[in-house]
């Protein structure tokens, strides 16, 4: 496999000679694009590669010469997608496309300027389906449904093959449209050292210690114990902590906890992808959609008995059992610190990780390149009930605004289909192992390469994969909402209030916004319509969300064999 981040030699003269013009987009740079990044690292055979590839050049000659612009988030997928598959694409097309890379938080704030002014910032935002309850409403981004069948028809790739996606669901609308086209996609799971706990020496201690086997947790308690009992050890010379998060006041620690933590602590209601009617934001909606609360007195339950539950758990385990500087580490900082070697377990792991966790001479990869560490399901929090969310799978997905110009549409259109196409998807997913097709995941190549995975490959072959899911319906402007995430659990994560107070401030802001947004009355009969304040004791006392508190918020630990989940994954 070849993981240049560069274009190729081959294509790289091919670039320069073509300089992307209209008049020598043809297949030499196509030829060129397959041999070196692509080979047999495609779902496609040679002969169906150069036939989709020259499907995009006639496709593409109405547009040819024009330049668009692209803007995603900073992970390694979107860097071999900016640095390698841009440059061919445009070389290949004649359409010339600057991938931009910035940070999560940038591509958000750059997308609510595009919604504010209708100015045309991008002509194509890969931005997660996290955002599908506010392009829904908002009426603002163009449906891929209707415009495959309209202005994006004759730009639509027969080959594109939509049954192949899996992340499909999380970009489609109440009213069953597709509104988002997934280019990529990554869980988040549980990460632990394999070695260390099938150490028998290890395993013997903690069971003298804890009274039951050293395995995956099924349970917060039983992840708590397993992080007192590394945290402070020696092994192999090193110092070694039970437990690795980040703390810092930045955009990415509302992430943190939007990407369910609530749910998973068990603030939630019953019901796949997401709780219904109370989600794991903990905001409550009616039966048109509609949010009508966040806070407790309204049915939410933002700020319920399981909500600072997962809260208190999060700032306890940081301060006990983390390294001393995750407090002051954002997401970004704090991802390859497991890495390093003297990480025992990671509760709140994404897999968009894995791609820098297996490379060779790492502490944590053995001598012949499989993984010391595995993925495993996240442990859930004591609230928990079977039938709730397991945990969160981001699907970033490319988007493209109404005000966006039809022709420039066209063209982006053109380069999402290309950068999630079968014929490049198997290497692009080698490089950055972040999976969005079927064909993709059974690849040959990836049973090969599985055993260096730690888990990956057996937990998107499962049917299990579909219980993680992302932020669903229930969250009506996702720009303005998730910022004041990381406001608040920052003031928890520092000390500055607590979990209560932090998350009763969360709550009522939740609602300000919301109440403007009904005020407006720009999302129309979908738009929030909040409920009347009352007693929280009222909406306690219903079935459902929000939970009243439980007297033993520990219960009893449970683990599990990491081989006996494997097993069900396979089987």
């Amino acid at each position: 496999m070849n993981r240049m981040t560069r274009p190729s030699t081959a294509l790289a003269m091919a670039l320069t000679v073509m300089g992307a013009s209209p008049a020598f987009a043809d297949m030499d740079a196509a030829r060129a694009f397959l041999d070196e990044h692509i080979g047999e690292l495609s779902a496609l055979t040679r002969e169906e590669q150069e036939a989709e590839m020259q499907w995009f050049i006639d496709a593409a000659a109405p547009h040819a010469g024009m330049s668009i612009n692209v803007v995603s988030e900073t992970i390694t997928t979107h860097e071999w997608e900016s640095n390698v598959l841009a440059p061919a694409f445009s070389a290949i097309t004649g359409i010339n496309v600057t991938h931009t890379l910035i940070g999560e938080g940038d591509v958000v704030e750059r997308l609510q300027t595009q919604f504010q002014t209708g100015e045309n910032v991008f002509d194509m935002y890969i931005n997660d389906a996290d955002l599908i309850g506010t392009h829904w409403r908002y009426g603002q981004t163009r449906n891929l449904t209707e415009w495959m069948e309209g202005d994006g028809a004759d730009f639509t790739n027969p080959n594109l093959n939509l049954d192949d996606y899996i992340g499909l669901a999380s970009a489609t609308g109440p009213d069953g449209l597709l509104y988002q086209l997934p280019v990529q996609q990554f869980a988040n799971l549980y990460w632990f050292r394999y070695d260390w706990f099938n150490d028998p020496e290890i395993q013997a201690a903690f069971e003298e210690e804890y009274g039951y086997p050293l395995g995956v947790p099924v349970n917060w308690s039983a992840y708590e114990d397993i992080a007192a009992f590394f945290t402070g050890r020696e092994i192999d010379g090193e110092t070694v902590y039970g437990h690795m998060d980040y703390g810092r006041r930045d955009p990415s620690l509302g992430w943190r906890f939007t990407d369910a933590w609530l749910s998973m602590a068990g603030a939630s209601d019953l019901g796949l992808p997401n709780g219904v009617p109370v989600d794991e934001w903990g905001i409550r909606v009616n039966d048109n959609f509609q949010p009508v609360g966040s806070c407790m007195d309204r049915g939410g339950a933002t700020n319920s008995p399981a909500a600072v539950y997962s809260i208190e758990k999060y700032v306890d385990w940081l301060n006990n059992y983390a390294p001393p500087e995750a407090a002051g580490m954002n997401f970004s900082e704090s991802g390859p610190v497991p890495a390093q070697g003297n990480i025992a377990q990671q509760i709140f792991w994404y897999t968009a990780f894995t791609a820098d966790m297996v490379a060779d001479g790492l502490p944590v990869v053995n001598e012949d390149g499989t993984p010391k560490w595995r993925m495993a399901p996240s442990p859930h929090g004591v609230y928990w009930q079977d039938g709730m969310k397991v945990g969160y799978q981001d699907v970033g997905s490319a988007t493209i605004l109404e005000s966006t110009p039809v022709d420039r549409a066209q063209a982006a259109w053109l380069y999402a289909q290309f950068i999630s196409s079968m014929t490049v998807d198997v290497a692009k997913s080698h490089y950055g192992l972040t999976f969005i097709r079927d064909s993709t995941i059974n690849h040959e190549s990836f049973t090969e390469r599985a055993p260096r995975l730690g888990g990956l490959v057996e937990f998107y072959r499962s049917p299990e994969r579909d219980l993680w899911t992302d932020t669903g319906f229930n969250v009506p402007d996702y720009p303005r909402l998730a910022q004041l995430w990381w406001q608040y659990i920052g003031d928890a994560s520092s000390g500055a209030s607590t979990a209560q107070e932090a998350l009763d401030g969360l709550c009522a802001e939740q609602e300000a916004v919301m109440e403007r947004l009904e005020r407006a009355g720009i999302q129309g009969e979908f738009g929030p319509a909040l409920n009347e304040e009352q007693d929280p004791e009222y909406w306690l006392s219903q079935p459902g969300a929000p939970w009243p508190a439980l007297e033993d918020e520990r219960g009893e630990p449970m683990t599990v064999a990491y081989d006996e989940l494997i097993r069900r994954w396979t089987e």
